[in-house]
């Protein structure tokens, strides 16, 4: 097969391997808390494994440090067995439409 372009690179984001390092999942706001391993972590989510099961769109919070107040809102966004990919999601935030200038821009 002979190919007639260049060959487009595709960018991923940035992934940071934590081996298997300890964290902690949340459920019912705060209410159930296991324990879990964080596999590798990017800007847009995360992968862990867990004895505890979850099904495909559950929400979920992550710390990933144990003297840390900070907790990640995410859902579930992929499973394999007991590994989960994990989505950082943030709140719905309603956008809200600019006013129109009075004049167009470019126009004088």
């Amino acid at each position: 097969m002979t190919s007639n372009g260049a060959r487009i690179k595709v960018s991923r984001e940035p992934r940071r391997q934590l081996n298997n390092r300890a964290a902690w999942i949340t459920v019912d706001d705060g209410a159930t808390e296991s324990e879990c391993a964080v596999v590798d972590v990017s800007p847009g989510g995360a992968k862990i494994t867990t004895a505890v099961e979850f099904g495909v769109k559950d929400r979920l919070a992550l710390t990933l440090l144990a003297d840390h107040s900070k907790r990640y809102p995410c859902e579930v966004v992929w499973r394999r067995g007991n590994t989960y990919g994990l989505k950082f999601v943030t709140a719905d935030v309603v956008a809200e439409t600019a006013p129109e200038a009075a004049d167009p821009v470019g126009v004088i």
